[in-house]
């Protein structure tokens, strides 16, 4: 069985059952007694052996080798296509404490990849060819969600000017102000990706993710999709963090100095403590191209459908539009000699 993003359940493509997540008997939890019992997820034989930094394992469902990196915690039999999750990455510190389901459909991130790339009229054909878009796959993404508090102590010499006029003389006044500011703040749940595969930038601008659909991890949820465990520790990630939360705590504070002609800020003290952090996964749509030595890359939010990604520019259709243009003036030009010649 996998999990269908668009009804939220567990769904057998042989014969259309749907059975609700909570529902699957993982761990020896029990069934139900009215729900017929699914298959467990598939258990994996490990081979023990290592490649470099990748492992084997044999799949359960036709006995082919699978390769996977060491960091992979689900993924595809390439001769059969079963979904496997390889669960002994899964346990003790490699278990996730929650995840966001996917909430947009392969169908509906195929759309949403389509109309966008139809907006770049020099893109090569390539980018929109079914067969890429077929490339599209569903990946869960490492992140770590940090709570901070913070405390934000700014001082600034601001100031206001009026003016007033006494018969024919204007008097300008300039009233100077020495401005505190010393505000606390709590910051829920900052992200941060764990996985040294996807570039910060993308994943950064991919947010914001609606925590409101947060769950508790269950193991069923990765059927059906890939999965990285992480990469990075959440100490590994602390320092960025902290350089994140304290622009927010110092932009925060320095908004509420409003109502003068100048602010100046002369000194800045802005302290950060880490309150709890958790290892989570969000689900990622991703598509890579590979066009003239160079990896596009294309992500898509799979809570919201938000779009990530650069369309380059064929040289044969951009040479062709300008051709196009110059001749179009140069009869232009010509209609016009004719006329007024």
């Amino acid at each position: 069985m996998r999990f269908d993003s668009e009804i939220q359940k567990m769904h057998c493509d042989h014969c259309g059952t749907e059975i609700a997540v909570d529902e699957i008997k993982v761990d020896g939890k029990e069934e139900p007694e009215e729900t017929a019992e699914p298959e467990k997820p598939p258990q994996q034989e490990k081979t023990g052996e290592k490649t470099g930094n990748f492992k084997t394992y044999k799949c359960p469902s036709c006995g082919a080798e699978l390769l996977t990196d060491e960091n992979t915690s689900a993924t595809f039999c390439g001769f059969c296509g079963n979904s496997t999750l390889i669960e002994d990455r899964l346990k003790d510190e490699l278990m996730p404490a929650q995840l966001i389901p996917f909430k947009i459909s392969q169908d509906e991130a195929k759309d949403i990849y389509r109309q966008w790339s139809r907006k770049g009229g020099l893109t090569p054909k390539g980018f929109r060819e079914q067969s890429t878009i077929e490339k599209m796959t569903g990946i869960y993404v490492p992140y770590w969600l940090y709570d901070y508090h913070t405390n934000a102590k700014l001082d600034a010499h601001c100031t206001r000017v009026r003016r007033q006029i006494r018969g024919d003389v204007e008097y300008i006044h300039t009233d100077n102000f020495k401005v505190i500011r010393d505000i606390d703040a709590e910051y829920v749940m900052v992200p941060a990706d764990a996985s040294e595969k996807m570039p910060d930038e993308v994943m950064e601008k991919l947010e914001p993710y609606s925590y409101k659909d947060l769950l508790d991890f269950e193991m069923p949820y990765l059927s059906g999709f890939y999965a990285e465990k992480y990469n990075y520790g959440n100490e590994e990630l602390r320092s960025r963090i902290e350089d994140r939360v304290s622009k927010y705590a110092y932009d925060s504070a320095r908004d509420t100095i409003q109502g003068y002609a100048t602010v100046a800020v002369t000194g800045q003290d802005v302290q950060t403590r880490k309150d709890s952090v958790k290892y989570t996964l969000l689900p990622v749509w991703m598509l890579n191209y590979r066009y003239k030595g160079v990896n596009y890359l294309f992500a898509i939010n799979g809570q919201t459908g938000k779009l990530v990604g650069n369309l380059p520019i064929s040289r044969g259709r951009a040479a062709g539009w300008f051709a196009s243009i110059a001749v179009g003036c140069a009869i232009v030009l010509t209609l016009m000699g004719v006329i007024f010649g």
